[in-house]
C-alpha cells in the first residue's frame, strides 16, 4: 500500500510541476528531434573546395572538372595562389584547397603524387575525409584516362603485357554503417544518453524539492514511519513511476525516431524491452542515490547538463574502450548510461542478440541490485534524520 501511495504522490507532483514537464518536454522530445534534424543529411556532401592550379594544362583543367562532378565536394574557384586560397578559407568561402602543382602532368605521368590537399575547419576530419574520397576518386578516374596514351613510349614487346595489367580493385563494406553516415554513428548513442541526462535531471529537481522542504511530504503520504520497509517502499514507488514515464519516451526516442530519420533499427522490440529494463531502472536507482548531493531542485541542472559528452566518450562509442586507462573503464562499469549505450549499440546498429550484449546486460542488473541498495539505505537515514528532528 505505501508503494502505491508513493507513487500516485510521485506521479501528481511531476504532472503539477512545471519545470519537470518542460525539462521532460524540451529534453526528451525537443532535444531528441534536434539532434536527428542537425545530423539528418547524415553524410557530407557538397564540400566547398578551391584550387590552385599552377599548372594551366590541359590535364590539369581536366582534372578540376572531374573534381567539381563528384558529390562529396563543389568546386568553389580557382584561385592564383596559395595565400589567395588561404583568404578564401579564412573568409569561409572554402572548407578545403586543392593545390595543382607545376609540373601536375608529369607526376601524373610518372604515378607520382601529384595533388595536395589541405582543409581548415574545427571538424576538419569530417570534412577532409569527404574531400580524400572525391580527390582519390578523380585521380583514379584521370589515372584510367591517361595510361593508354602512355604505352605509346614503351618497347613493342612489353606493350601487351603492359595492356593487360588490371587494377587491383580493393571493395570496403560498411558492416554496420553502410552509407558512412555520421547521424547513423552518432545518434543512436545519444539518444540512450538522453533518457539516462533528462531522468537524471527530473529526479534531481524532485530530490532537491524534497530536501528543500525536509521530506515533510513523503513523510506524511508513508504514515509517519522511519522503517526499513517505508525506505523501501518509497525508493520502489519513485522508481517504478520514472521508469513508467520513462518506457513511454522510450517508445519516441528509441523506436519511432529511427524510423523516422533513417537510422539502424536491427533490434529486436523484445530484445529492446530486455535491455531497456534494467537500464531505466538501473538509472532511476541511480539517481534516487545521488539525491543527498541535489541540495536544492536548481543546482544540479547545470552539473548534469555537460554530462553528455563524457558519458559517449565513457561508452566506448567515440573512442575503444580497451584503449582507455583502467581508472575510466572502472568509471565505465559504474555508470548505467555507458554501459546501456554501448550494448544499444550494439543491438540496434550491429545486430547483436542478448547472448553477445550479456556482460553489457548482466553489468546493468548488477547495477540496479547494487544502487536499489544504497538508495534504500540513503532514505533510510533520511527519515531517521527527519525524524529526529521533528522530535527534538
Amino acid at each position: 500500500m505505501k508503494i502505491l501511495n508513493v507513487a500516485l504522490y510521485e506521479c501528481k507532483s511531476i504532472l503539477h510541476n512545471l519545470p519537470i514537464l518542460l525539462v521532460l518536454g524540451g529534453g526528451i522530445f525537443l532535444y531528441g528531434l534536434l539532434y536527428n534534424y542537425m545530423y539528418s543529411p547524415n553524410v557530407l556532401r557538397d564540400v566547398p573546395v578551391v584550387v590552385v592550379d599552377e599548372s594551366h594544362t590541359p590535364l590539369s583543367r581536366h582534372y578540376i572538372r572531374l573534381l567539381d562532378a563528384t558529390p562529396q565536394v563543389r568546386v568553389q574557384g580557382v584561385a592564383n595562389d596559395l595565400k589567395e586560397a588561404r583568404e578564401r578559407t579564412r573568409k569561409g568561402e572554402a572548407l578545403g584547397i586543392t593545390f595543382l602543382p607545376a609540373d601536375f602532368d608529369a607526376k601524373v605521368g610518372r604515378g607520382d603524387e601529384a595533388v595536395f590537399v589541405t582543409y581548415n575547419n574545427t571538424v576538419a576530419f569530417l570534412y577532409y575525409a569527404a574531400m580524400k574520397e572525391a580527390f582519390s576518386g578523380t585521380m583514379l578516374a584521370l589515372d584510367d584516362e591517361v595510361r593508354p596514351r602512355q604505352v605509346v613510349f614503351l618497347a613493342s614487346q612489353v606493350v601487351p603485357a603492359i595492356a593487360n595489367i588490371r587494377d587491383i580493385q580493393v571493395q570496403g563494406i560498411a558492416l554496420y554503417n553502410e552509407n558512412g553516415g555520421y547521424a547513423s554513428y552518432l545518434i543512436p548513442a545519444v539518444l540512450m544518453v538522453i533518457l539516462f541526462q533528462t531522468m537524471l535531471m527530473v529526479i534531481s529537481m524532485k530530490c532537491g524539492e524534497e530536501n528543500e522542504r525536509r521530506m515533510r511530504p513523503l513523510w506524511r503520504v508513508t504514515g509517519h514511519s522511519s522503517s526499513w520497509r517505508t525506505a523501501v517502499s518509497i525508493v520502489t514507488g519513485k522508481s517504478v513511476v520514472y521508469v513508467g514515464f520513462y518506457a513511454l519516451f522510450s517508445i519516441f526516442l528509441i523506436g519511432l525516431l529511427p524510423l523516422v530519420f533513417d537510422l539502424p533499427h536491427l533490434a529486436d522490440p523484445l530484445l529492446l524491452v530486455q535491455l531497456l529494463t534494467p537500464y531505466l531502472f538501473a538509472t532511476a536507482f541511480f539517481g534516487l542515490a545521488c539525491s543527498p548531493f541535489f541540495k536544492d531542485s536548481d543546482a544540479p541542472l547545470l552539473l548534469i547538463a555537460f554530462f553528455s559528452v563524457g558519458l559517449l566518450f565513457l561508452s566506448g562509442i567515440s573512442w575503444p574502450l580497451e584503449l582507455m586507462p583502467w581508472p575510466w573503464r572502472v568509471l565505465h562499469s559504474l555508470l548505467p548510461a555507458p554501459v546501456g549505450t554501448l550494448a544499444f549499440v550494439k543491438a540496434n546498429s550491429m545486430g547483436a542478440t542478448l547472448a553477445d550484449i550479456s556482460s553489457e546486460w548482466s553489468l546493468l542488473w548488477m547495477q540496479c541490485v547494487a544502487y536499489f541498495a544504497l538508495a534504500c539505505i540513503v532514505y533510510k537515514k533520511k527519515l531517521k534524520c527527519h525524524t529526529i528532528r521533528i522530535r527534538t
